[in-house]
């Protein structure tokens, strides 16, 4: 690498595989429960290639987030548990209000989330999979949505 951007760059490639030597160490990954140990090196390689290059402000910014979030990193690497669904979900809600322009009262609000986050009107956008087969739990749920005022 020749000039201060290639550095800067190759730096922060770096710090990037680093970070994801560390998010494969997860359960989900590999058979069987990381070794503590394993995730305590990696985690510290991680870490100090930062401190060695605590001149780039994105890769300080991405170690501190790293910190913060470390509790809910280091559940999701030993027993492959995240809140990945429901950020999904929250995620579709807040683009449909965006769509609309907010909503008109709660009761609208309940149902175009309701419609957005089913598995029916996702599954719409990609018509090669198959639908699921109706439950007798609730109908309401694979009726397709639509009379929004």
């Amino acid at each position: 690498m020749t000039g201060t951007y290639g550095k800067q760059i190759y730096a922060a490639w770096q710090g990037k595989e680093l970070l994801r030597d560390i998010l494969g160490l997860a359960v989900t990954r590999r058979p069987g429960t990381p070794d503590r140990s394993a995730t305590s090196a990696a985690r510290y390689r991680f870490l100090a290639h930062v401190a060695e290059h605590a001149y780039l402000p994105k890769l300080v910014t991405l170690a501190e987030t790293v910190e913060q979030w470390w509790a809910g990193n280091e559940t999701y690497l030993t027993i492959g548990v995240t809140n990945a669904a429901s950020e999904g979900n929250k995620r579709l809600v807040k683009l449909e209000a965006r769509n609309e322009f907010g909503f008109r009262n709660r009761q609208n609000q309940r149902l175009r989330s309701r419609c957005a986050t089913t598995r029916r009107s996702r599954r719409e956008l990609h018509p090669s999979r198959p639908l699921p087969e109706p439950t007798t739990r609730s109908r309401n749920l694979h009726e397709p949505c639509s009379g929004f005022g």
